[in-house]
């Protein structure tokens, strides 16, 4: 199976059952207030402005994975954990003062914009985060009810809401961390490595593809099998996207490059640099890193430290080890569905070797 086609295949089919679900969501806003509406509207279009619909898609296959065949139902689910995502890189754009994403504009940078034309008297920043978090509570809430108005017996609704949760509290820990390590601005591979599993394996991979089993009424053995899979890639899709985050194309990858530099982001490509540079490189990294003032040369000399440091090197031999090692869990997995379980070893492929 090519996995990078099943992707655009399931975005395409998810897509459209969230058009649908925001044109619901916008009916029933209008019982609200005006305000309300255009939250619904700008979640939208921050939603359907891009996105892989990954986390849909292995929700699904994980219901695939465990047994599942009630197609439709599945589909509708998944749109859950896209929803919650939505929820969790509103605030995060907030966290990274991000300005835009998927190429369009960040929801808490759209309110600062509206105040600063039309609530001159208020603070626009305070205005627009302030509005940013209760828009991003509001998609939260949407994604908790898409699973469970599902139409799954009511013992696997609990189980997956219950799951949905857990994922969001892993997630928001290694969130915290990430924060921290930034503020530090020092972090060993270790840590990095924990933020990658709390804040990326678990909640991009792990949780969707345990929800969808849960769904399938899974339990025991495959969800573990699951974890093995998942963990391990899951580390290796977060390390390449901090590569991409360098060495990417901006326009594929719909934000700029190098903003790790600017925001002082302690990624495997800084520590590894920091641990094997001379004492020029690493003392220019200690000076340069969280340096809002970067300059395009400032990000070419990065580059070129990351890539004579071995860092890069280093970095893609491990996600290459991560993605070997969730490959060789997967063989022994018990899934029930050879499908899925093609689709699980292709996205894998695909996650080293991706250049988006």
């Amino acid at each position: 199976m090519d996995a990078k086609n099943e992707l655009l295949r399931y975005k395409k089919i998810i897509d459209r059952h969230l058009a649908g679900h925001f044109a619901r969501g916008v009916k029933e806003a209008k019982k609200i207030n005006p305000l309300a509406v255009q939250a619904v509207k700008n979640v939208r279009d921050l939603t359907l402005s891009g996105g892989k619909r990954a986390r849909a898609a292995f929700m699904y296959w994980g219901y695939k994975a465990a047994g599942g065949r009630e197609e439709e139902k599945i589909i509708e689910a998944s749109m859950s954990i896209e929803l919650t995502n939505i929820f969790l890189l509103i605030h995060d754009d907030i966290i990274d003062r991000d300005d835009f994403r998927h190429g369009v504009k960040t929801i808490h940078k759209r309110y600062e914009d509206l105040a600063r034309r039309y609530y001159k008297k208020t603070d626009p920043i305070h205005f627009g985060d302030s509005m940013a978090l209760v828009v991003g509570d509001m998609a939260a809430a949407a994604g908790n009810e898409i699973i469970f108005n599902s139409r799954f017996a009511p013992e696997l609704i609990l189980k997956a809401l219950s799951k949905l949760q857990d994922i969001v509290s892993v997630t928001v820990g290694g969130e915290m961390m990430d924060v921290t390590l930034e503020a530090k601005r020092k972090a060993t591979e270790k840590e990095v490595l924990k933020v990658h599993e709390n804040k990326t394996a678990k909640y991009t991979i792990e949780g969707p593809l345990h929800l969808g089993a849960l769904l399938a009424g899974a339990k025991g053995k495959i969800l573990d099998d699951l974890s093995a899979y998942a963990v391990p890639v899951g580390i290796a899709f977060q390390i390449q996207d901090d590569i991409l985050g360098v060495f990417g194309n901006e326009k594929k990858l719909g934000k700029p490059v190098c903003s790790d530099l600017r925001k002082g982001v302690q990624t495997l490509l800084v520590v590894k640099a920091l641990e094997r540079g001379n004492r020029s490189q690493r003392a220019w990294l200690q000076n340069k890193m969280g340096d809002p003032d970067a300059t395009a040369g400032d990000i070419e000399e990065f580059k070129k430290i990351i890539i004579d440091t071995g860092s890069l090197e280093y970095s893609e031999e491990l996600a290459r080890k991560f993605v070997a090692k969730g490959l060789d869990a997967l063989e022994r997995a018990d899934i029930k569905n050879k499908t899925a379980k093609e689709f699980l070893a292709g996205i894998a492929e695909y996650i080293v070797n991706r250049e988006v």
